[in-house]
């Protein structure tokens, strides 16, 4: 889980092992944006504007990749995502109880 919200910071990071953090104030584009993972302050600068309460990508992430918050995946990307990105329904599908994504499973 997340340590406490440093003071200065814009998003959150909730693992180590995380693509996206997780916008805590609405982020203008061009807007350098601090995060804290283990310990160490970081910055990814906001490609386009960031909604409150939404995932801006800390990493590159690529088409087909998938896509991790809280140390899990939480869904694959439908386009490559540069680090500065706005991750959302738009370039993310979600693959969690997808009975037609699961392993062995006809297509209808």
């Amino acid at each position: 889980m997340a340590g406490p919200i440093e003071a200065g910071a814009d998003a959150l990071v909730m693992d180590a092992s995380d693509h996206v953090a997780t916008a805590i104030r609405d982020i203008a584009a061009g807007e350098a944006v601090q995060y804290v993972v283990q310990g160490r302050r970081e910055t990814v600068q906001a490609a386009e504007p960031i909604p409150f309460g939404h995932k801006i990508a800390v990493t590159d992430i690529p088409e087909g990749g998938k896509v991790r918050k809280y140390g899990e995946v939480i869904g694959q990307a439908t386009q490559a995502i540069p680090a500065g990105r706005h991750v959302h329904v738009h370039n993310v599908e979600g693959i969690r109880g997808r009975g037609d994504k699961a392993k062995g499973a006809n297509a209808s």
